[in-house]
């Protein structure tokens, strides 16, 4: 990967002869003007401190797992270089290169995250886009109104519903002034991995903006079966709302999720296992403003997380989860805060706090087992260039 970045970086600048091959401006480019593009990316990481560590290593995926108490480092959690090119008024691509998912264990390494072309006004009001491509789950809702993904991802997002997958998508409008759309998409359900089984996974959401476009409703649903046989029948199926409203010196969002995961529990019982379906709820709430304009905003956020609605000690006397992320006997609450220090446009410097609580759902359990924590105070930075 390191020799084709090389690559696509020479092969990019020996354009010379004709710079606007290379790069535009936003207006020629967005007016999608034949036989322009430009480059972009963006970046950022963290000089961070773990105040204090959950003693049980939980929370899956998240970059603090297994980081101990007082560990500090400089990280670059995410690096992107893009390039979109308009092949004519109607046909466009884009190609992502990204490095992310920094941890302790593991070097950043460049994969290839979009790769599609977009055919604009397939039919009136509708673009077709075919390849590795943003879902419809959160990238163009509730990601944008918080628009603090450098500090941490959407609720969604955290538990790995798919931000980006190979397939083919719909997107559209239901009307000329753009208040209402759509988006639908079939795609692999593997991201960036390489298919692995005979199903494929269904992403749809329909949105409005109301009150002059300030007030954004969006809702969104995915499906997908992970494994399909006479006596299994295991597959997950998400329902979410997200609700934004935006002015020009704040923000606020909400968004609620249910996730029903189809016999993706495993349960035991006087050591009889059988596998058992598991309904699972978030909800986050977030807030961002203006303290000073251009120059000084403030943020803060709260999720709450139950992986398990139907659990029950009385029943079962252990539970063991099938999916990644969805630990059915941990409860989460997500807290963080923090003030964003802006010296010019697209340059960010961001102290800020993370916090992470873990609490058992088996109430049998006492002191760290049962009720835990990670928190990490960080100074992030963030940049973009090219748009």
């Amino acid at each position: 990967m390191k020799k084709l970045l090389i690559l696509i970086l020479i092969t990019i600048s020996s354009f010379t002869a004709d710079a606007q091959y290379l790069t535009a401006s936003d207006s020629l480019f967005n007016e999608h003007v034949p036989m322009t593009g430009r480059i972009w990316g963006y970046a950022f990481g963290d000089y961070f401190y773990k105040g204090h560590s959950d003693s049980l290593a939980r929370g899956g995926a998240n970059q603090y797992t297994n980081v101990k108490t007082s560990d500090n480092a400089f990280a670059l959690r995410r690096l992107y270089i893009g390039y979109d090119f308009n092949i004519s008024k109607k046909f466009s691509t884009e190609v992502l290169l990204a490095a992310e998912d920094w941890n302790q264990q593991n070097n950043l390494t460049f994969f290839v995250k979009y790769a599609h072309i977009r055919w604009r006004n397939i039919w009136k009001g509708t673009d077709l886009v075919v390849g590795q491509s943003g879902t419809p789950g959160f990238s163009k809702s509730s990601e944008k109104f918080w628009s603090y993904r450098s500090i941490e991802r959407t609720i969604i997002d955290i538990r790995r519903t798919q931000s980006y997958d190979f397939g083919v998508t719909l997107q559209g409008k239901f009307d000329k002034k753009e208040r209402f759309g759509y988006n639908a998409m079939i795609g692999n359900g593997r991201g960036a991995l390489a298919e692995n089984n005979r199903f494929k996974k269904y992403y749809g959401s329909v949105y409005g903006y109301f009150l002059d476009k300030k007030l954004l409703v969006d809702v969104y649903a995915d499906y997908e079966k992970l494994d399909w046989s006479r006596n299994f029948h295991h597959s997950r199926t998400m329902f979410k709302v997200f609700v934004g409203y935006t002015t020009k010196s704040f923000t606020i969002g909400a968004e609620v999720f249910l996730n029903h995961g189809q016999q993706d529990v495993i349960a035991e019982h006087n050591s009889i296992k059988d596998t058992v379906s598991a309904n699972s709820f978030g909800a986050s709430l977030f807030v961002r403003g203006k303290i000073i304009s251009d120059q000084l905003s403030f943020f803060a956020r709260a999720d709450v997380f139950n992986p398990y609605l139907n659990y029950d000690k009385s029943n079962y006397s252990n539970y063991t989860g099938l999916s990644k992320n969805y630990n059915p006997n941990t409860k989460e609450l997500f807290l963080t805060a923090g003030l964003d220090f802006t010296p010019i446009k697209n340059v960010h410097f961001m102290p800020n706090v993370w916090f992470n609580g873990y609490k058992n759902q088996d109430k049998g359990i006492t002191g760290r087992a049962g009720k835990d924590y990670d928190i990490v105070y960080r100074l992030t930075f963030y940049y973009v260039f090219g748009k």
